[in-house]
């Protein structure tokens, strides 16, 4: 730990901090609390801070946003149910609406405090000179839901916001909301980044960049979380807040709202700070175990709704992230589909660990040889052939991972297939029911896995559009204890790409989409048939609980020749051409404010 870590760590030493470590030592343990704190202590490599500052709407920017017109202007309720809050943090959450740079909005706050006259006294002040501003006062504290519920009741608006009663809106934030909204008539919900802000609001720290509508997600973590805009229509329509989900109210309620809303969009800018002090969630998460059960609930009945059946949801060791486990329907057959040359260790280590470690036994492994040239891969190869399940199917071209691949397709027989580099060992024995069981949703068409390097560092975890050019793999050499940007690298969620060294797909979806791309003999053939996947509709699902070593690159070497660089740069140029608009807009499943030059989700310099 280097001297300016040790003085930053010294510096939080304060008594709940250390009652709050040795609540998380116990929790997870001493090797993963070290795991974890050695993640929270690592410096920044671009720091949040200046960056903020640099990033945050000037006062140039808010003026030109107060003469901006728009052609739709709605009413937009900020709804606050407030309890118990400090003068202070009160009149500061006031004043970051009144600082707004678009002026339509109310204030709707529920007053549950009734003998608190700070409050009182503060509340009626500001009621008093500005309209905008609407108070409900209840007799009673009747929780967060029914609290909600009553500011909800005050509203007008079209679209109604949430906000703590402890928190800050950024002053550009009903700005930003509405100008979404006027470039697309069809959202119903609308969300934006948020950061974390200290007590007295002198630093801005653990910014939460996310990505646009991430079904799985949503489903591992209520990352939507702040500021979250609904439709008021919509809001009627599913009944407001519950009660019965006190605790995680917020995550049921963002359920339940995309559920219904006919698009949910995305502001991939910090509108929201959370404030965090001693007694709040945001910075003591155990302060608070029963919203983590609450959020579980939350989850079940999205899946109930949804029509997802016998589906089994468990708490992570991280507070307040989950993970879903789908049932496989019946035992269809999976085709295993290998290309090889030579290098027969290799694929005899993988099909050792496919065979011995796998526990579902409904497949066929299809083996496609391509020009080997050792007799020991024949000899191999006639070992093989007498096993009722695997094939060996020849192709006699030159290298073409996309060409080889569709030729196995034609031949295999089962309903999913599995694409599997030779150069793979398996070590999580319910690979293939984690990847079927995700594959068999009717909105998933492609499953990827967590892949390792041998000295355990991660090699795949996702790939993300945009990264070294065309595209890269997330948390590339991290090492596999870690669990990386808000656990991400460890949840289920949704990517625009996963790689092929270990994918699952619907044969009726890969045949819809016209197989791999021919042309990318080599490179982003796994990432162009992802993107043409993802725009029919489907999802490309990353599952970590799929684990495997990959030693990369064995069979075919290094693109060290001049024909094998030309070969490169042309299926980059392909790339370019095909995917340009998404390459220019940005990967919808990361966010625009992270770098596309590292693969660890720092920022953006």
């Amino acid at each position: 730990m280097k001297e300016a870590n040790v003085l930053r760590f010294l510096k939080k030493l304060k008594p709940y901090n250390i009652i709050k470590g040795l609540r998380y030592l116990k929790h997870y343990g001493p090797g993963e609390f070290f795991v974890r704190l050695s993640e929270r202590m690592e410096p920044e490599e671009v720091p949040y801070g200046p960056w903020y500052e640099s990033h945050k709407a000037s006062s140039e920017d808010l003026k030109r946003q107060r003469r901006q017109y728009f052609s739709y202007e709605p009413l937009i309720s900020v709804v606050v149910p407030a309890y118990r809050t400090p003068e202070i943090f009160l009149r500061e959450m006031i004043e970051s609406l009144k600082r707004q740079s678009y002026a339509n909005w109310e204030l709707c706050i529920a007053n549950a405090s009734p003998s608190d006259e700070g409050m009182a006294r503060v509340l009626n002040e500001y009621k008093s000179t500005d309209p905008r501003i609407r108070i409900q006062e209840l007799s009673e504290n009747l929780g967060i839901a029914e609290n909600t519920n009553a500011a909800f009741s005050l509203a007008s608006g079209e679209f109604a916001g949430l906000l703590d009663h402890d928190d800050l809106l950024a002053p550009d934030a009903l700005y930003e909301i509405v100008k979404l909204l006027n470039e697309d008539e069809n959202l119903d919900a609308v969300y934006t980044d948020e950061d974390k802000v200290t007590t007295d609001l002198g630093e801005h720290f653990q910014p939460h960049f996310k990505p646009d509508f991430n079904l799985d997600l949503l489903r591992s973590n209520n990352y939507i979380c702040h500021f979250f805009v609904a439709r008021r229509t919509l809001i009627e329509q599913i009944s407001g807040f519950r009660k019965e989900f006190d605790g995680a109210q917020d995550y049921d309620f963002i359920f339940r709202c995309v559920e219904s809303a006919r698009r949910t969009g995305h502001v991939a800018k910090i509108l929201y700070h959370w404030r965090t002090h001693k007694d709040s969630t945001a910075d003591n998460p155990a302060s608070k175990m029963y919203a983590f059960e609450a959020g579980k609930r939350a989850i079940e009945g999205h899946l109930e709704r949804s029509g997802v059946k016998g589906a089994r949801v468990c708490h992570t060791s991280d507070y307040g992230f989950y993970d879903v486990t789908y049932p496989v329907q019946g035992e269809p057959l999976i085709s295993i589909i290998i290309p090889n040359k030579d290098n027969c260790e290799t694929l005899k280590q993988c099909l050792d660990s496919v065979i011995q470690i796998s526990t579902y036994k409904n497949y066929e492994i299809l083996i496609v040889e391509n020009n080997s040239i050792q007799q020991e891969t024949f000899a191999y190869y006639q070992t093989l052939e007498v096993q009722d399940n695997i094939r060996i199917l020849t192709w006699k071209g030159s290298f073409n991972y996309s060409a080889i691949n569709n030729f196995a397709v034609k031949e295999a027989k089962g309903e999913y297939l599995l694409f599997l580099n030779n150069d793979i060992q398996v070590i999580s024995p319910m690979w293939m029911e984690a990847m079927l069981a995700n594959c068999q949703r009717p909105e998933v068409g492609i499953v990827g896995g967590k892949l390792y390097y041998p000295d355990d560092t991660i090699q795949h975890a996702g790939i993300i559009i945009g990264i070294g050019g065309i595209a890269g793999h997330a948390f590339l050499g991290m090492k596999r204890s870690r669990t990386g940007y808000l656990h991400k690298a460890s949840l289920q969620m949704d990517y625009s790409a996963v790689t092929a060294a270990c994918m699952m797909t619907k044969r009726g979806i890969f045949e819809k989409v016209g197989g791999f791309e021919e042309k990318l003999a080599v490179a982003f053939n796994d990432v162009d048939l992802c993107l043409r996947t993802g725009k029919e509709g489907f999802l490309v699902v990353y599952n970590p609980h799929v684990e495997m070593y990959h030693y990369e690159s064995k069979s075919r070497g290094l693109e060290d020749s001049k024909e094998k660089v030309r070969r490169f740069q042309d299926e980059i140029e392909f790339m370019r051409t095909r995917w340009i608009t998404l390459l220019k807009n940005g990967d919808p499943c990361y966010n625009k404010n992270l770098t596309l030059s590292k693969w660890n989700y720092s920022l953006r310099a």
